[in-house]
């Protein structure tokens, strides 16, 4: 298994991965944020066989589910509290404002613990904190606190 990075003057930077099977994929993330996971022949790891362009908001879906590890880990046992990330897409009310705008912790009892950007985590934001499109909020609350957030957020 084996990674490299390869910075792309002007584009970005591609990400190449292979797995332990031999097969190699890579990430090229652009400057402006887009991204494209490409897929490459076994018979020759230089040619791409396929080319799948991926939102902010794919690349966080993308991501959570192969690796939701970073609150898997919070122990709830006992509590009638979950975790979640929360994404802040581009539908978002929110995408541009303070995360004080959204009330939450007022209107549904639950707190964002962190936000995560793209290559940051910032730890108990405070309401001056400015949300962006693409950001992650990692919420702890009940299932009905944190279910209403994700309505905020996500601007139903």
């Amino acid at each position: 298994m084996a990674t490299r990075r390869t910075p792309l003057p002007g584009v970005g930077t591609q990400y190449d991965f292979t797995t332990e099977e031999g097969r190699h994929l890579s990430v090229v993330v652009h400057n402006d944020g887009r991204r494209f996971l490409g897929f490459y022949r076994d018979d020759d790891p230089d040619t791409c066989e396929a080319s799948v362009p991926l939102t902010p908001e794919d690349a966080t879906a993308f991501a959570q589910l192969i690796d939701p590890a970073p609150v898997d880990g919070i122990r709830t046992d006992g509590l009638d509290l979950v975790t979640e990330h929360i994404p802040v897409t581009s539908r978002s009310p929110y995408g541009g404002r303070l995360l004080g705008d959204t009330r939450a912790r007022t209107r549904t009892g639950a707190s964002v613990v962190a936000v995560l950007r793209r290559t940051s985590a910032h730890p108990s934001p405070g309401p001056d904190f400015r949300l962006a499109i693409g950001d992650t909020l990692v919420v702890v609350g009940t299932r009905e606190g944190v279910d209403a957030l994700a309505a905020i957020i996500g601007g139903e």
